[in-house]
């Protein structure tokens, strides 16, 4: 398989020009995607754009991640029902260093390779181009009419709050971006979300226009997951590629509980997995879809390109703390095991009201595991909370010092995935 029949085999294409295939398989082609620097770390939101990036290098053609800097300030209405806040220049490059230290993670940007990754900051460029300038030179190549057709800006015209000037001109501004590194880099090829595309062929158009040149674009679909909910979302919200944001557990179990109709697919999507090797692992599954090897397949490969091997090896030890040895006693843990556990929300907890005693639901409402002694009492009445690896059933009980691993810890079981780690102080 070529480029494109693979990215089309792993679900990766939803929208592409003509003649890109054609393109790719004549000769090393520059390809860029952008990266919206609204925070310091990117979420896996973003690792699709990360493997097309990665795909294009593996295939011989040359990677250009671009961070945008400038576009940053303006805000992409894409997919947005409101105005966003703009960030500050300082804010935007904290955001735009932290970005760059991770694409470097998954790119090889060395020079002596013929198509070693190349990254840009479109604030180079658009710090020295006048507003007078960019009108006369740039905006007369594109229309109105043209702009207001694309769907991201009819759906802000036809809402309740509107566009303004500033967001309206984000696609010209995007558009730009190709332009110049087409012109500058020789750089043919734009990638993206399915949700970029009409500020991707306006790229194209402008190119067309004001270069007279050809250049080429494919969109890949958004990720959504089978059962509706928003995907990388929890209830701590973004999974992000930073471990200080996202711990390598976090990151693992996230993958590791994919339902079996998601997993099917992204094992394709995430993972360099050959697809021999992918179809057979899908068909094992299937005889015994209760074994998750998709999932553990998944999880384990994801983990390691994003956080290492190291990182996975964590990730997997804190599973089998957690989980694999629920019938091991908790006092079999140690203190340092206590200390260096991940994926565990921790807190202090006044020692003195634990050497007087203080009853359960008190307690799990004061800790704010439970927002309130209601629902902490409906969660014990249905057998869902647990103390040192055994199920709370009496009401009654009264948490106190006795209790403390190691004299100063308890750990603390919400349903079946939210741990808590009390340390009393």
């Amino acid at each position: 398989m070529n480029l494109i029949e693979e990215l089309r085999w792993r679900g990766m294409i939803q929208d592409i020009m003509p003649g890109t295939e054609e393109q790719l398989q004549k000769e090393p082609t520059a390809g860029y995607v952008g990266f919206d620097p609204t925070a310091d770390s990117l979420h896996i939101g973003s690792l699709v754009p990360i493997f097309l990036l990665v795909h294009l290098q593996r295939a011989g053609h040359t990677p250009c991640p671009l961070v945008g800097g400038a576009t940053g300030m303006i805000g992409d209405p894409s997919m947005k029902s409101e105005e966003r806040k703009l960030l500050s220049e300082d804010e935007l490059q904290h955001n735009v260093a932290g970005i760059r230290r991770q694409l470097e993670k998954f790119l090889d940007f060395d020079p002596s390779l013929p198509n070693a990754a190349r990254l840009f900051n479109n604030y180079d460029w658009f710090r020295d181009v006048s507003f007078i300038e960019f009108l006369r030179d740039t905006g007369k190549h594109i229309t109105v009419n043209y702009m207001m057709a694309k769907d991201s800006v009819k759906k802000r015209i036809e809402g309740d709050t509107g566009i303004s000037y500033t967001e309206f001109a984000y696609q010209l501004m995007q558009g730009y971006d190709f332009y110049h590194l087409y012109t500058q880099h020789n750089c043919k090829l734009q990638m993206g979300g399915s949700d970029q595309w009409g500020n991707i062929t306006t790229g194209t158009e402008l190119i067309r226009r004001k270069a007279g040149g050809t250049a080429f674009a494919f969109t890949c679909p958004l990720v959504k997951k089978a059962d509706g909910t928003k995907f990388g979302k929890t209830e701590k919200g973004n999974i992000w590629l930073d471990p200080e944001k996202t711990s390598p557990y976090e990151f693992y179990q996230f993958w590791l509980n994919t339902s079996d109709e998601d997993a099917r697919q992204w094992i394709r999507t995430f993972t360099f997995l050959p697809p021999a090797e992918i179809e057979t692992l899908t068909a094992a599954h299937e005889k015994d879809a209760a074994a998750r090897l998709l999932q553990k397949t998944l999880a384990r490969e994801i983990t390691v390109f994003v956080h290492g091997e190291e990182g996975f090896q964590k990730a997997v030890a804190t599973t089998e703390k957690l989980f694999s040895g629920q019938q091991a006693p908790a006092e079999s843990l140690s203190a340092e095991d206590l200390e260096n556990m991940e994926g565990v929300v921790r807190f202090a907890y006044p020692a003195a009201r634990l050497d007087a005693g203080v009853d359960i639901v008190s307690f799990l409402a004061e800790t704010g595991v439970f927002p309130s002694k209601g629902e902490a009492r409906r969660m014990l009445q249905h057998g869902g909370v647990s103390i040192n690896r055994k199920k709370v059933e009496d009401l009654q009980l009264s948490v106190s010092s006795p209790l403390l691993l190691h004299g100063k810890y308890l750990l603390l079981q919400k349903g079946k995935k939210s741990y808590y780690l009390v340390v009393a102080e």
